[in-house]
């Protein structure tokens, strides 16, 4: 089965938030949430695609943006490479663009064992990073 290549970023918003938005129902793990993204296009590099799915999916132009980290993760069904960008910086206000809800969520909130915003197994490792992060703060 071939690797679907996706970038994913993390957004980075006011007061230590983090934007996530809902997959589509009839999608591939459809109704959890996720860090915005899609797939790379041919000839297109990961800053190049990190920069057109945010404008496409949330109508926002990335200022400032840094590669994070990589996720291979393989479903019963699909094998995907996540290519983890942080944006720090944007212009425009990020809105679900293609009809997907959208929300600012506190880090501390995304992280909670108890928490309402259930991921895809192929992000576990970006909330595990997260999470690192977040301790490690002073």
């Amino acid at each position: 089965m071939k690797r679907i290549h996706v970038v994913a970023a993390v957004i980075y918003g006011n007061l230590n938030e983090i934007l996530i938005a809902r997959r589509p129902d009839h999608l591939h793990q459809g109704g959890l949430w996720e860090f915005p993204g899609g797939k790379i296009e041919a000839n297109e590099t990961t800053y190049q695609g990190l920069v057109r799915e945010l404008n496409e999916e949330l109508a926002i132009k990335v200022i400032a943006a840094n590669p994070f980290m990589q996720v291979s993760h393989d479903y019963s069904d699909k094998h995907i490479l996540l290519d983890v960008w942080q944006v720090t910086a944007f212009e425009g206000e990020a809105r679900g663009a293609e009809g997907q809800e959208c929300c600012w969520v506190p880090i501390k909130i995304l992280l909670r064992e108890d928490s309402k915003y259930a991921f895809p197994q192929a992000n576990r490792p970006i909330l595990d990073a997260l999470a690192t992060i977040l301790h490690h703060r002073p």
